[in-house]
């Protein structure tokens, strides 16, 4: 195939699709879906007309794209501005797209980004916005994930193991970032728990619910970010709190205890404190021992340090912290906070500057800064 003529036709075919209608970055994504789809064919069956090969290939991905995202708005519509307690619906396709989506011949990474792609309705630049890599990464990663499922039957969906780490991720999308993903990530999994019967999935709702509870309370009036001991606990959800605890509960009592379900019970533990001096570290200590041994992350322990800095003192906190490595993500933010917790302002200062850097979204840039310059401004 020759590669260079068909870079030469996107322009074109770019244009095409613009007039036609299409929103520039809605038309972006259709020519690289088309481009795909060229690479896949066009060696054995090269048409007489390359460009309107790809003008009409693109034109059915943009309509494809755009059904996509009429449905999911139609989902929307019908979500409460909170997940309602109780029942899901009998009927979802959405939640065997999630299946399907999850397929085993796809890494957590690539099922996660073509989830939110082809279910989720994000644009390829949302993605990358949201995964801090640059759009170009991200493009690449989704289409080597649909070439993956391209050439593969659909009677193999992904397992629920698989579904569930998608499910989990798609909620932290929505509960971090700019598009809102939470609440629809909630109601797919109560679907998924009224039609398996597993501890795991009420771990994972159980999980969703709790940190759900406190979003209310994790941004200022002004978009800043409060940190969980600042946050005022009359704005969480009392409702959602006493049902999370009541599903972990019952999967708990099943002995049958998984990673959602000690994710659950650290989240339950801090919603049960009336106030963040009255938090029982200690046992959250013994769920994040639990935690490790279940999953041996590196993030594990990284909140793992955290918590003992609080049971035991910030020195053990960075005691526990020294058996991490530093590259990862906030390590230098709990650092920071160990040290400054310990008397070392100097460092804490540092540290703090050091971990802005690298924050993952503006608004922990700005909290990380704003610790930074306080504590500078008091060594002055």
């Amino acid at each position: 195939m020759d590669e260079v003529l068909l870079r030469s036709l996107i322009p074109g075919v770019l244009g095409v699709l613009v007039r036609r209608g299409a929103d520039f970055a809605a038309a972006e994504d259709a020519v690289q879906d088309a481009l795909v789809e060229a690479l896949r064919v066009w060696p054995a069956d090269p048409p007489r007309d390359p460009k309107g090969w790809l003008v009409t290939a693109a034109w059915r991905k943009f309509l494809d794209a755009a059904r996509s995202d009429a449905a999911r708005r139609r989902r929307e519509e019908l979500l409460d501005e909170e997940p309602a307690p109780g029942p899901a619906p009998a009927v979802d396709d959405t939640l065997r797209l999630y299946f399907l989506c999850a397929h085993p011949s796809l890494t957590p990474a690539s099922a996660v980004a073509l989830t939110l792609r082809a279910v989720g309705g994000l644009t390829t630049r949302q993605i990358a916005a949201a995964y801090l890599v640059p759009e170009a990464t991200m493009a690449q990663r989704i289409s080597r994930a649909k070439r993956t499922v391209s050439g593969v039957r659909f009677d193999r969906p992904g397992d629920v193991a698989t579904v569930l780490r998608v499910l989990y991720l798609v909620f932290n999308e929505g509960y971090s970032g700019d598009v809102d993903l939470a609440a629809e990530a909630i109601r797919l999994t109560r679907r998924l728990a009224a039609v398996i019967d597993h501890p795991e999935v009420a771990g994972l709702l159980a999980l969703m619910l709790l940190h759900h509870a406190r979003r209310a309370a994790r941004t200022a009036p002004g978009g800043g970010l409060v940190p969980l001991a600042e946050q005022d606990r009359g704005r969480w959800d009392t409702a959602a709190i006493a049902e999370g605890v009541e599903i972990l509960q019952a999967a708990l009592a099943r002995d049958r205890l998984g990673e959602f379900q000690a994710r659950a019970a650290i989240a339950a533990l801090h919603a049960d404190a009336p106030t963040a001096e009255e938090t029982d570290w200690v046992q959250i200590v013994e769920w994040y021992d639990e935690l490790a041994r279940l999953t041996d992350s590196p993030v594990v322990r990284l909140n793992r340090a955290v918590a003992v800095g609080e049971a035991d003192g910030p020195r053990a906190g960075l005691a526990a912290l020294a058996e991490v490595d530093a590259s990862v993500p906030r390590h230098a933010a709990v650092a920071a906070y160990l040290h400054e917790r310990d008397g070392d302002p100097v460092t804490a200062a540092r540290l703090y500057a050091e971990a802005a850097e690298k924050a993952p979204n503006l608004a922990e840039r700005a909290h990380l800064t704003r610790q930074a310059a306080r504590l500078n401004s008091r060594l002055r």
